[in-house]
Order: C-alpha cells, then sequence, then structure tokens
C-alpha cells in the first residue's frame, strides 16, 4: 500500500566526512512518528530525472509544536544521491515514509549489541536514541560495535559516544581504531554475551552480515537490516526480493521495503 508523500524542506546538507552527507529534512506535523530501522523514499520536489526515488534509513526524528524533523545520513554512491548532495537549505523534496518494518524491541534482554558496518550506523543510532528515550536505557545498557574502511568512512561516531559507554571502533586499514574486520572483533568478545541475555542488532554489507550470521550459528537473537536496492519502497516492483526461511525451513522471497527491512538473521538464506 502506497504511503502519503509530504513535501519537506531541507533545514541542512552538510558533508560531514568525504562523501557522507548529513540530511535535515523539516516535515509537517501530520508525518507519523517512524521507528528505527524504517525508511524513506526522498526525491527532488518536481524533478523527474532521475526518476525513481532513492531509499535513506531514518537517522533521527523530532517533533515540535507546528512540525517535526527527520535526519537521513547517507553516501553519494550514484546519479540520485548525487543530485541529493547538491541540496541546499531551502529545498524542497519528497519525502514518502515512514517505510517498512523495525527492529523489535526486546527489554527483557539485558545486553544490547550493536554491529555496524560503514553508513550501516544510521538505522542503529536512531534505535539507540530510542531506547535510550522511549525504554530509558542508560548507555551502560548498550554495547556499540562499528567498522568501516577507513577512517574516512567512520561516520556518526560522535552520536553514539553521547548514548553508549562500551564502543569499539576498527577499520580495515587500521588507521582509526582497530586493523581487524567488526565481525571479527565481535568474535573475539562473543563469550562475554550469554546467548539468553543477549540482543543483538546490526545493520551492515552483505559480506558481513554473512559473516555475523556464521558466526552466531543462530544461537543468539540477532535482528538485522539488509542493505537493497530499492525503487519503489513499497512492494509492487518486487525487486528487492531476498531470499529467507519459512515456518518449515524452505526457501521463499521476501521483499526488502515491505516485508523487512529488518530481518531475523537465522532466517535468511545467503546467496
Amino acid at each position: 500500500m502506497a504511503k502519503d508523500i509530504y513535501i519537506g524542506e531541507v533545514s541542512r546538507n552538510e558533508e560531514i566526512q568525504i562523501d557522507y552527507f548529513l540530511m535535515k529534512v523539516t516535515l509537517p506535523a501530520s508525518f507519523a512518528e517512524p521507528l528505527p530501522g524504517q525508511f524513506v523514499m526522498i526525491r527532488i520536489a518536481g524533478l523527474h530525472d532521475p526518476f525513481l526515488s532513492r531509499p535513506i534509513s531514518i537517522y533521527s526524528f523530532s517533533r515540535g509544536k507546528s512540525n517535526c524533523a527527520i535526519e537521513l545520513l547517507y553516501r553519494v554512491v550514484g546519479k540520485g544521491t548525487q543530485i541529493l548532495a547538491g541540496l541546499i537549505k531551502g529545498s524542497q523534496v519528497e519525502i514518502s515514509g515512514p517505510l517498512g518494518g523495525s527492529y523489535a524491541i526486546d527489554s527483557l534482554k539485558k545486553n544490547i549489541v550493536f554491529i555496524a558496518g560503514g553508513i550501516g550506523i544510521a538505522p542503529l543510532s536512531w534505535l539507540a536514541q530510542y531506547l535510550c528515550r522511549k525504554d530509558g536505557l542508560t548507555g551502560d545498557a548498550m554495547t556499540f560495535y562499528l567498522g568501516a574502511q577507513t577512517a574516512e568512512a567512520v561516520v556518526g561516531l560522535e552520536r553514539i559516544q553521547k548514548l553508549c559507554y562500551n564502543i569499539t571502533v576498527c577499520t580495515d586499514d587500521g588507521s582509526l581504531g582497530a586493523k581487524a574486520l567488526v565481525t571479527g572483533i565481535f568474535q573475539k568478545d562473543i563469550k562475554r554475551y550469554s546467548p539468553s541475555d543477549t540482543i543483538i542488532y546490526a545493520c551492515g554489507p552483505k559480506a558481513m552480515l554473512q559473516s555475523l550470521s556464521a558466526i552466531l550459528s543462530g544461537k543468539y537473537a540477532c535482528q538485522v537490516s539488509l542493505e537493497e536496492r530499492m525503487a519503489c519502497g513499497v512492494g509492487a516492483c518486487v525487486g528487492c526480493a531476498v531470499a529467507v526461511k519459512d515456518e518449515k525451513g524452505g526457501k521463499i522471497y521476501k521483499r526488502v521495503c515491505a516485508d523487512g527491512p529488518v530481518f531475523e538473521l537465522k532466517d535468511v538464506i545467503w546467496e
């Protein structure tokens, strides 16, 4: 089912690292409060080239007396995001959302572990903010593992540092933090976390999530947000289908935009 389209106004759109941008959009008060893991489809108002909107995870949300605002953290990877990066303050955009499912909150788990790769920090940062604000969690209840290729690709760390006390940063080349893959660092620490008391939330490249799946072997509760290219955002085009296990262990395909983007890691079939 299609979501309403809102006209938003860009109040900030800054390059915070090379090719990484932080955009803030003011929206009408009627825009629904998003849940962690949801996303929006965005396009420049009135622009028909490129035609397709771009899906971007919600990085934060705030509500004022007469309007609300979302923050979008994105990386320039093609024509569409390059055009978005050129927007100036006051530009108008069309926003459809919030779309997709969200991370499920399990308040019974005492260990909350986040594992982010690169731009995957965006939905996890919003989740951490949400847990602190809605569930009253404090920084010592959450542990954050953040990995990126280089120091220049580490974004959003300052915000996480305000939310979590236990943070491990690593880069592929060792230019910031440990020289290691984020899944490798987590694997060294995994004995700290009892499967019965731990919930893991992850978002990052496919290779990272596939590696995490092998490490966890289905023994831990783990929810992941999948990064697939989405064209429509509402499940009509089926361009973002992924293979998952059905209730009987067989294989079915689900749409990341409409059925996800959050899935149980143990259910994802890596093809």
